[in-house]
């Protein structure tokens, strides 16, 4: 396994929209493990493709990252699809890899269903529900180029951006 240099905005990359993946072959399975090393060795819980720079639609999450004493809960998806959203939404501060030590509320409908590809190349299909669905929400987000600073005011927005920036002269 490898670790993979993720990328921070604002980085033009993080806004190409990933391209679906064929099938789950045995290169598949490992970019997922190495993004699955690359998030630990970051202290994520989730990970998309787009973020280390490859513009495939392949995430990988662990919920339970570096929370001691619980199992890990490893998803890896390829080609995920949300089918639906509850109507419900719950405004939550999230956090990026992507966009370093910043954090912002962002609603998001509170359940999904999804369909995707496992690591087995198995079509399957869920319902999830609370800090799950909504970080497979974010994570499918960034394959379609999309930021949680994107779903801020232009302002709000506009400052994270500026505090990146200065963060990064440093």
């Amino acid at each position: 396994m490898a670790l993979l240099p993720v990328l921070t905005a604002p980085n033009p990359r993080l806004k190409i929209k990933a391209e679906p993946v064929e099938r789950v072959d045995e290169e598949v399975r490992r970019l997922m493990d190495d993004m699955l090393e690359t998030m630990y060795a970051s202290d994520g819980m989730g990970l998309a493709a787009t973020q280390v720079g490859i513009d495939k639609r392949i995430i990988v999450i662990d919920l339970h990252a570096g929370e001691n004493g619980k199992p890990p809960r490893v998803m890896k998806l390829a080609n995920p699809e949300v089918l639906w959203a509850s109507e419900e939404t719950a405004f939550v501060d999230e956090a990026c890899l992507s966009v370093p030590n910043l954090y912002a509320a962002v609603g998001r409908p509170t359940s999904i269903k999804i369909r995707y590809l496992n690591e087995h190349n198995k079509l399957v299909e869920i319902e999830e529900d609370g800090p799950l669905a909504r970080c497979i929400q974010h994570e499918i987000d960034h394959l379609d180029g999309i930021l949680y600073i994107d779903h801020l005011s232009r302002l709000k927005r506009e400052i994270m951006v500026r505090k990146l920036m200065k963060a990064r002269k440093y």
